[in-house]
């Protein structure tokens, strides 16, 4: 189960919980409405939202923080590294986009019992591919949650995974469009499963 920070109704939490793995995102802020368990937190290891998550008390106590047994950082450095001088010619205001905080988060799992996963670039630009068939504008990376789509599929080819919390909406650099079109046509192919959600709002500086 891979529950985005949307709408869930009050129904669907138990189905939830009852799932055998379930991802939630960043601060976790479908928690509590969408169930409680958590067995990895999908975050942005890079730029504002891994800053503000690594700097902020109450993400380090969250119930779902504390819960989940491993945190996973969606960001490979080696890509974003490479990523920093293009940037700063198209998105000069993205000056710390590429700000790597990884170590920061290996720590925080080394001092908490907890399994750090770094998603690699591949998989990134697995997804940069096949976002392409539906010719997205220009963007600067996926989101968070297709990353995360992607890295189960990829991993987990004959299990059933399905979708909570997402509506493809949120940061303007992320090709939600297409990402859209991408789940629709893993669904279309029994891939992926939507179980509901309206709305999936990406923090700011892209999640």
């Amino acid at each position: 189960m891979i529950v985005g920070n949307g709408e869930v109704a009050d129904a669907e939490a138990g189905i939830i919980d009852a799932a055998d793995f379930v991802i939630r995102f960043n601060d976790c802020r479908s928690y509590g409405a969408s169930g409680s368990r958590t067995d990895a937190v999908a975050v942005c290891n890079t730029g504002r939202p891994a800053k503000a998550m690594l700097g902020s008390p109450e993400w380090r106590v969250h119930p779902g923080v504390v819960s989940t047994g491993e945190i996973w950082s969606v960001r490979d450095p080696e890509k974003f590294a490479a990523m920093r001088a293009p940037l700063a010619v198209s998105h000069p205001d993205l000056d710390d986009f590429c700000d790597d905080y990884t170590d920061a988060f290996i720590a925080f799992c080394a001092d908490t019992g907890k399994t750090h996963v770094v998603i690699d670039k591949s998989i990134h630009e697995a997804v940069d591919a096949a976002l392409s068939a539906f010719a997205p504008p220009p963007y600067v990376v996926p989101s968070s949650g297709m990353i995360v789509i992607a890295k189960v599929l990829n991993a987990y080819a004959d299990a059933e995974v399905m979708l909570a919390g997402f509506g493809h909406v949120g940061w303007e650099w992320h090709p939600f469009a297409a990402e859209r079109q991408l789940v629709d046509r893993y669904i279309a192919a029994g891939r992926l499963r939507r179980l509901g959600g309206k709305t999936l709002v990406s923090s700011s500086h892209g999640a």
